[in-house]
């Protein structure tokens, strides 16, 4: 089995990434989406979303703890796609994942993310071009939902995917338009991988052990993707594995602190009140001692006056 930590936008950037593969359990990381429009993206561009990448060459794409990390691509050009995954193969990740998944109204709207959905000749148009464009070797995933407003479309979508040639696919088990409502329709994974041979990661709606083997049991899938649960639970992944039992609240409150130096000591300095808040929100659903202190820091507004109370 392996634990996939999820991409998402704004929330599990590298410094998360970072901090939750030290604490243990992931086998890869997929990163924040870098958005292609119609030219190639740049090296600091490549650099912002994945710093991993800065020593690629020497150490390999991977989080300081050695967890390999995957960019992530998100557009709807497949020329322009497949001449930046090419370029983020150069500087040196590990493979190339495909965002059909994020619904986003902004992203959307720009034809990008899940809408994409609907088309499923333009997936598999996507896929090809980058495909044939990254050497032979190169592991070519894609992330996707069962649909847009329905899940007529999601046999196709998937066999779209395969057709064009993608090594593995992970599937968020609901629409666009279901969101992150519960619950996730693992048994959708499960006809879907009746249809398809290449791998498949479930993902959607796993926060503990016991939805992770429900998840593997219904979606008939080995391997599974986390994402808002590993940032409830620090050790989820571990937890999955049976490796360990719930992280006890004052070992989450040192990573608090560690996240802080990261934070508070880099170019994001800014954003710490907000994403130190952010995270609060997620922990809380599953320690009441996040609540308590989410509800003393809610109305701070500064990163020293929320440092004091951590």
């Amino acid at each position: 089995m392996r634990v996939v930590l999820a991409p998402m936008e704004g929330v599990l950037d590298h410094l998360m990434r970072d901090l939750l593969t030290q604490v243990g359990g992931y086998d890869l990381c997929v990163t924040e989406f870098v958005r292609v429009v119609d030219q190639v993206i740049s090296d600091k561009g490549f650099y912002r979303l994945c710093p991993e990448l800065i020593n690629a060459g020497v150490y390999g794409c991977t989080t300081k703890v050695g967890t390999p990390v995957r960019v992530q691509l998100l557009g709807q050009e497949p020329d322009y796609l497949a001449e930046n995954a090419v370029k983020a193969i150069e500087l040196g990740s590990q493979g190339i994942d495909l965002n059909f998944g994020c619904p986003a109204k902004t992203v959307n709207k720009s034809r990008g993310g899940a809408i994409l959905l609907k088309d499923p000749e333009n997936l598999y148009r996507i896929i090809s071009a980058v495909k044939a464009a990254v050497p032979h070797d190169a592991i070519v995933s894609a992330k996707m939902r069962l649909g847009y407003e329905d899940k007529n479309l999601a046999l196709e979508n998937a066999q779209a995917v395969q057709s064009a040639g993608a090594n593995e696919l992970t599937i968020h088990a609901r629409t666009k338009v279901e969101g992150y409502k519960p619950p996730a329709h693992w048994q959708w994974i499960a006809k879907i991988k009746e249809q398809v041979t290449i791998p498949i990661i479930a993902n959607g709606e796993i926060w503990n052990l016991a939805d992770a083997e429900q998840c593997r049991l219904v979606s008939n899938c080995t391997d599974i993707m986390v994402g808002r649960g590993a940032l409830a639970v620090p050790n989820l992944a571990k937890i999955i594995k049976r490796e360990n039992t719930k992280m006890p609240w004052q070992e989450v409150r040192l990573l608090l602190a560690k996240y802080t130096e990261y934070e508070t000591s880099g170019a994001k300095n800014k954003y710490y009140p907000n994403r130190i808040k952010q995270w609060l929100k997620y922990l809380k659903l599953q320690y009441v001692e996040a609540d308590e202190l989410f509800s003393e820091i809610r109305t701070l507004k500064t990163a020293q006056a929320i440092q004091e109370k951590l």
